[in-house]
């Protein structure tokens, strides 16, 4: 019998067509539905839902109690805080099937979403930005952005080790990598 190259909880259930990648950890009471993709090193934590067809990319976290819907890409190194939630239709009603009206919603390489975040179907998250705790998300997040608040406004920029950046004429150093970013045309990007 050859070796599972992750892991998952005895109490996980996995459903035929999930592709797992090496490395990965699936913790108790996760449901994962096929065909998902599931890349290497993530981390599924307790009380994980994955729909058909969701696709994570490489070193994902994804904390506690998240259900991610058919719909939902996430790149490398995208962190999901405990308890957020995807959406993927924008006008749901029990008695009506809706299954060709989902939207897509793609997650960015590095963006981290808070606890409790909600996130409205067909947006995208962009490189690195910053979802505060409790935000709702009703249109596209430009990368770095750091958002709070219902709805969610931007106050500001982050870095890529998730520190507030502080412009001066259009340069701010991230406090904890030394790293330089520029500030141009209302959009930033790491020198």
């Amino acid at each position: 019998m050859e070796a599972q190259a992750y892991y998952a909880h005895e109490t996980a259930i996995i459903d035929a067509g999930c592709d797992i990648g090496v490395g990965t950890k699936i913790w108790h009471f996760c449901h994962l539905m096929g065909p998902s993709k599931i890349g290497r090193r993530c981390s599924l934590g307790q009380n994980v839902f994955l729909a058909p067809e969701v696709r994570l990319g490489d070193n994902v976290k994804v904390q506690n109690n998240v259900s991610i819907y058919t719909g939902v890409i996430c790149e490398d190194d995208v962190f999901l805080g405990p308890s957020m939630v995807f959406t993927n239709v924008v006008n749901p009603r029990a008695a009506i099937v809706r299954k060709d009206a989902y939207q897509k919603t793609i997650v960015r390489r590095g963006a981290t979403i808070g606890a409790n975040a909600t996130i409205v179907c067909g947006h995208e998250i962009g490189t690195y930005a910053f979802i505060g705790a409790g935000t709702v998300v009703t249109r596209s997040i430009p990368a770095y952005a750091l958002i709070v608040g219902n709805p969610g406004r931007q106050i500001g920029w982050m870095s890529e080790r998730g520190h507030r950046l502080h412009f001066e004429n259009g340069w701010a150093t991230c406090a904890e990598s030394q790293e330089q970013y520029q500030l141009e045309n209302n959009s930033v990007r790491k020198l």
